[in-house]
Formats: C-alpha cells, structure tokens, sequence
C-alpha cells in the first residue's frame, strides 16, 4: 500500500515519536510510506530510510502555498491512505479532501484534550469528511466522543506501540550512569521524561519530591526541554533541592537513561496514552502515575496511580515505591514488561493499522 503520514510537526514530543515509528514498521513490511509535516522544524530523530516532505505552514499567508504543495504530493505519490494525525494536521486533511482526491482518510488524535470550544466545533463540523477519527485511549476516545469532537459511528481506539527490543532493561546503562552522576546502589533514583509544559505539571513533581523528607538518599532526573524549564529551574531552587534534583535535558536515547531509575514517575495534569509509561515499563521498571488520559489502561493497576494535581499524594506513593525491596522491584518491573509485551507491542501497532488500513479499502 501507499501511505501518507501527516503530522503538525515534527519534533520531540510522543505523538511525534510514535509517526515515526508506525512508518518504520510500515516500510519494514514492505509499504511505500512517506511523512508530511505542516509546520516548524525538525527536531526529532528520523530514520533515514522516511522520506519527509515539508509543508511549509509557517505562517496563515503560506496557506495557498501549502494547498498548491499538497496537492501535488497527492498527484505524485497517489496514496492508497492519508492519515493525519494532531489537530491542526486533521483539520487541514479534512479540508483537502473537498479539493483533492483522497480516496481514505483517517484522523488520529493524541490526547483527551480536545483544545477549547472553537477547536472541538472545528473537529464536529469537519467530521463527516473523514472516514475513521481515532485516539490512543479509550478514555479520550470516548471523552472525545462525548464532547462531540467525534462521532461514535466513525470512531475507534487504537493504542500505541513500544520497540519491545529497543525499550528493555540493561544493566550496564544502569551502572554507567549511576557511576556518572555518583550515585551508589542504596540511593533512590527518580526519573521523569518529557517537555516541560504545563500538562506534564513538573511543579507537581518537584513540590511531591520535596515532601519525601523522610527518605534521605534520593535523586531525581528529569530529561526533556521546554518552555517552563525556567520557571521548574526556579521552583527547585526555591525548595532547595539543587544536588538532589538533576536536570538532564534532551536525550534521544531515554532507553539508555531508563535503567538507571529505580522508580519512573509521571505527574501530569492529563495524557493522552502514556507514552513514557510503557517505555519505563518495558524496562522493567517501577512505575508511579497520575490517573490521567490512558495511562491506568497501560499500567493495569490502580495501587501505583494517585489523582492529578496532589503532591502529597504522589509523595506518598513514592515513599511507599521507595521502601520496595529489591525482589519486590523486580518481580513488578517483570510484571510491568509482560504487560506491555502481550498488549502494548510496535509489531501490534502496526498490526492493527493495516487491519484498518485495509479494511476501508473496500
């Protein structure tokens, strides 16, 4: 089959990260695939077998341009499928289609988060003009659903997938980066990934991280980069946390970095699947949560998740990870590695998207 890939951008967050992917199964399987971006930079790492071809959506007068732009990628490649994914990509392709022939189009969203009143009335009112929406959990596919963004007839789930192979447990890494930083084996490690915006709630990691007066041996590494960095630099300092909290900032490699935690901790106000849940998962590590998006659908427990916006609560779960013996950490990091292995799979990814894929081709 042919498949065009449509993205708002590329650069480093999950939604991003799993484009990337699905094309790289898809080409593995022998697919002709390529990826169009709307707007920005590339920022995030592309295999050098996709072929990228960029929109140039960087301002509202380049819009004739892009139309013009597009329009030929679809004359040149002839697509069999146009699968847009993120907001401004899904409604772009929805609007193509009255001027362009695309034979099936398929929208995916990433996340509970619709994006406001003007943003859902363009999802509903554009919705006839795809032939499936999807998102990456069933709690935003509903949410999304009930809020009207996506009609339930043309809606289905379909969750993300983790490089099993790339994304396990290595204990070299472990001891390479603890040695790095000089930390032993009796202290706790913390590990958080991702952009620092709002909806990862850094300062609810850091106010959580402070309360856990009672474990003296801790550290917490953050990787990622974004446009609250400052304000979180600051907040640590304030708390006074400066040798114990570890900025790392962008890692193109976070399965290197993983092992070295002891406990991974995602503190966000909302998700859309988790991303960085599997991946800590698949290497076998602890995991604790806030209850957001997809993310109890990942995990598969509720004992390790604590509600939004709660840092004692979380604090308290960290403890309570902590003071898990060493058996204990690795019986549940296996546990966790299963999981993602049976339901969470790049291979079952892709799977599931040529069944969709295929199935509308009739």
């Amino acid at each position: 089959m042919k498949i065009l890939l449509l993205i708002t951008g590329l650069g480093l967050g999950g939604a991003e990260h799993v484009v990337l992917s699905l094309a790289t199964q898809l080409i593995q399987r022998g697919h002709d695939v390529k990826i169009a971006y709307l707007k920005g930079q590339v920022t995030a790492q592309v295999p050098k077998h996709i072929e990228l071809c960029a929109l140039g959506l960087d301002s509202m007068l380049a819009l004739p341009k892009v139309v013009r732009r597009f329009k030929h990628i679809l004359k040149d490649f002839q697509p069999d499928v146009v699968h847009a994914h993120l907001f401004h990509a899904i409604i772009f392709s929805r609007m193509m289609r009255k001027v362009s022939a695309i034979p099936r189009l398929i929208c995916t969203a990433h996340s509970k988060a619709i994006g406001g009143t003007a943003r859902c009335m363009l999802y509903r009112y554009t919705n006839t003009l795809a032939d499936l929406n999807s998102n990456v959990s069933h709690e935003a596919t509903q949410h999304f659903i009930a809020q009207s963004a996506f009609s339930a007839q043309r809606s289905e789930t379909v969750t993300n997938g983790i490089d099993t192979g790339k994304f396990r447990y290595n204990h070299a890494y472990r001891t390479q980066y603890r040695q790095q930083y000089g930390v032993s084996e009796q202290d706790v490690v913390f590990m958080a990934i991702g952009r620092f915006n709002v909806a990862k709630d850094y300062a609810n990691l850091i106010h959580a991280f402070a309360k856990c007066t009672a474990l003296k041996h801790k550290k917490l590494f953050i990787i990622g980069d974004g446009e609250l960095r400052e304000q979180i630099s600051d907040l640590i300092m304030q708390q006074q946390l400066s040798e114990q909290v570890i900025l790392l900032g962008r890692q193109f490699h976070v399965e290197h970095w993983l092992p070295m935690a002891d406990v991974f901790v995602l503190s966000s106000a909302w998700e859309g699947f988790g991303l960085v849940v599997a991946e800590a998962m698949s290497c076998e590590r602890v995991v604790v949560a806030t209850d957001c998006g997809g993310v109890k659908e990942v995990l598969a427990s509720p004992h390790w998740l604590v509600p939004p916006k709660n840092s004692q609560a979380l604090a308290d779960k960290l403890l309570e990870a902590s003071a898990l013996s060493g058996h204990e950490k690795q019986r549940l990091g296996q546990q966790h590695r299963q999981q993602i292995e049976t339901n969470y799979s790049l291979a079952r990814m892709c799977d599931d998207w040529l069944a969709i894929y295929q199935k509308n081709e009739g």
